[in-house]
């Protein structure tokens, strides 16, 4: 009737017997329908079904074991550094020499996107970035290639290294080598003869730091008075030690069974041998000089917990994994530990592997709990283990087939794809529940298992197809974000899709197939237990109060509207409001400290100022809350660092942020030096 307007209502169902009688008519698959026809061949093929879902899980525990555990999606750019020494040179001269001349032999190396140096006293380094794909094997073995044709670097400057890291990247290990018995210089050369290399062959180690080593040295203290009175000159005695110092081939003898190979070695290996060489017919090197052997002048210092021995910061290559590293350099360490001499000994005193490990443990039980508290949460509103078993198995076969996809794309576990799979347990189960719940109300309304299960599933293809289509075109674009974030999140879209995609074919497969045997007819039966009537009130009062407010709401639609906007304008203005940051605070169990030495200043002074450091942090080391002290010492202002591990989370009241404020509040009290703590996070951004 004209301007009669119908008011549209929630009405309740229909007598079940001619609701089942209208749909066993209205809703009979028609020419063959594609929906009706895919949940019907599973429903008729119960081992097809299971063998699929099977076959599914089979593939995740097998990608389980190959898949790669890091702690971050891999987002480091292949980076090489070319680290070239030649002492004694001004940063001008280096410059000029060596790092204008390695620049231009490795621009026109493939790959390359970018080239920075810096060129200091003694020291020329390079730093190369290359394109995202290239490999950073490929690309030091051109660099070397570049770098071994040129003949114009300085004779007397050390050959160029190739380090496959970053110029300033962090050590993610650290690793003290003390000894109570041997002198420095010895506990060097040991630790040069046998570790450095050990630990250098570990795969993913870009480069093994030093700290504290002092080589074996050589002293020849002239005496300017005994070479007046020979009418020498410090010339002559130079000359005579650099003729002597001979190790060069000399031929071979032959007979009739054998070649032996001649050498001349007329190298001088102790002070009375050096004593003894001749500046001329009447004058020995001891007749001018005195020959001491000693170790090298004090450049850099190492402290572990008070003790003094050599410092080793293993850096990764870019691109490596942090946590096979760890597990190589450990297993390292203990085969050394059980081979060198007695009194010398390797400490882990830091590893970055341990957070990473705590972390991934972490959300590894997260995952776990979620599963648990989705598949509780049916069963308290379905309140019958057989049909809620059928949307909970969901759960496991779309997040372990998961691990298939991941492996196939390349793409790793670690805490953001395993981020999205806590957040995809209470997607998968969606498709699920939706079919399940309409294959239950098919068989309440009086249809039969399998025409129950078949046209329960045909109702809701559609729209299960289309949710999980949509929720994939949402997902997926995330990995496509632009620069670090996009680098961040690249494997994060792909594997929420991936399990909302396989969480839609267990739903359409297996659930059909498990419906139409485990489902009963007639409604569902009445609680017997209090807790079970009092939900069943619950769900029914929830229901009614729903059916009034999408009632009131289909009544007033511009009513939902203005509220609707007023909700995206509140969201849209507090959104600039709230803090942000690339990532959050962590307490990663570990403090780096900066100690910034005046300009100039000797490595014993600074050695001294660390030293005070450290009996400030020495009362937090006795009440167990810091476990190692790692501090290093440079000299010429260049300040030094104190590396502080703390103990296991589980063993401590306070955080590290509070541990770090407490402890660098105290540093500040030392007079003469600036003192900075950093906090750390899984970026490595301080």
């Amino acid at each position: 009737m004209a301007g009669v307007r119908r008011r549209a209502r929630l009405l309740p169902p229909a007598d079940g017997a001619d609701e089942a009688r209208e749909l066993a008519v209205s809703e009979t698959p028609r020419n063959g329908s594609k929906a009706a026809g895919f949940a019907a061949l599973f429903v008729s093929r119960p081992v097809l079904a299971i063998v699929l879902n099977l076959l599914i899980v089979v593939a995740g525990v097998a990608a389980f074991m190959g898949v790669e555990i890091r702690e971050l999606p891999n987002i480091d750019r292949p980076v090489i550094t070319v680290r070239t020494n030649y002492d004694g040179a001004t940063p001008e001269t280096v410059d000029k020499e060596i790092t204008g001349i390695i620049e231009g032999a490795i621009a026109r190396t493939p790959g390359v996107v970018s080239i920075s140096s810096q060129s200091s006293a003694g020291q020329s380094r390079v730093t190369i970035q290359f394109d995202d794909s290239t490999d950073i094997n490929v690309a030091a073995n051109d660099l070397r290639d570049a770098i071994g044709g040129l003949r114009s670097l300085p004779d007397d400057a050390d050959a160029p290294v190739i380090v496959k890291a970053d110029a300033d990247s962090d050590a993610i290990m650290r690793i003290a080598a003390t000894s109570a018995t041997l002198p420095i210089e010895q506990l060097t050369q040991l630790v040069n003869d046998r570790v450095v290399d050990r630990l250098a062959a570990v795969d993913g180690v870009a480069d093994v730091q030093m700290f504290g080593d002092r080589d074996p040295l050589v002293r020849i203290i002239v005496d300017p008075d005994a070479l007046a009175a020979r009418s020498l000159t410090v010339s002559d005695l130079a000359t005579a030690l650099g003729s002597v110092a001979l190790d060069a081939p000399a031929g071979q003898v032959s007979d009739a069974t054998q070649t032996l190979l001649v050498r001349a070695d007329a190298s001088a290996k102790s002070a009375e041998a050096i004593g003894a060489i001749e500046i001329n017919p009447s004058t020995r090197v001891s007749d001018v000089a005195d020959v001491v052997f000693g170790p090298a002048d004090r450049t850099t210092s190492l402290r572990m917990n008070g003790k003094t021995g050599i410092g080793l910061g293993i850096v990764r290559q870019a691109k490596s994994n942090s946590l096979q590293i760890s597990s190589g350099v450990r297993a390292a360490v203990d085969e050394l530990n059980a081979s060198l001499p007695g009194g010398v000994t390797l400490t882990v005193t830091s590893d970055d592997a341990t957070f990473i490990r705590g972390s991934i443990e972490e959300v590894m039980f997260t995952l776990g709990l979620a599963t648990a508290i989705v598949i509780a949460i049916i069963y308290v509103f379905l309140r019958s283990t057989r049909i809620t078993f059928i949307p909970a198995v969901t759960v496991p076969i779309a997040l372990i087939g998961t691990l298939a996809a991941i492996w196939l794309s390349g793409f790793s576990i670690n805490i953001l794809t395993l981020l999205a799979l806590v957040l995809a347990t209470g997607m998968v189960v969606d498709d699920a529940i939706v079919v399940v719940e309409n294959i239950s109300r098919q068989r309440a309304l009086g249809l039969g298992p399998r025409a129950a299960a078949v046209i329960g599933t045909r109702q809701v293809f559609f729209a299960v197809v289309s949710t999980t289509a949509t929720l994939a075109a949402v997902f997926i674009p995330i990995s496509f974000f632009p620069g670090t974030a996009g680098r961040l999140f690249s494997e994060f879209g792909f594997v929420l899709a991936f399990a909302v995609a396989l969480s839609a074919f267990v739903a359409l497969t297996l659930c059909p197939m498990l419906a139409s045997r485990w489902i009963g007819g007639g409604h569902a039966p009445a609680s017997r237990n209090p807790i079970g009537r009092g939900l069943t009130a619950i769900g029914r009062g929830a229901e009614r109060l729903y059916a009034r407010l999408l009632d009131a709401c289909l009544d007033a639609p511009m009513v939902v509207v203005v509220v609707a906007l007023l909700f995206a304008g509140a969201a849209a203005v507090a959104f600039p409001l709230l803090p942000s940051e690339l990532t959050p605070t962590e307490d990663r169990g570990f403090i780096p400290i900066s100690i910034r030495a005046p300009q100039g200043a000797t490595v014993d002074y600074t050695a001294d100022q660390v030293r005070r450091a450290e009996a400030i942090a020495q009362p937090f080391v006795d009440s167990g809350e810091i476990t190692n002290v790692f501090a290093t010492a440079r000299g010429f202002g260049g300040g030094g660092f104190m590396f502080v591990t703390l103990a296991p989370w589980d063993e401590r009241t306070r955080s590290q942020q509070e541990i770090s404020a407490d402890l660098g509040r105290q540093l500040q009290s030392i007079p003469g030096i600036q003192v900075t703590v950093f906090s750390s996070n899984s970026l490595g951004i301080r």
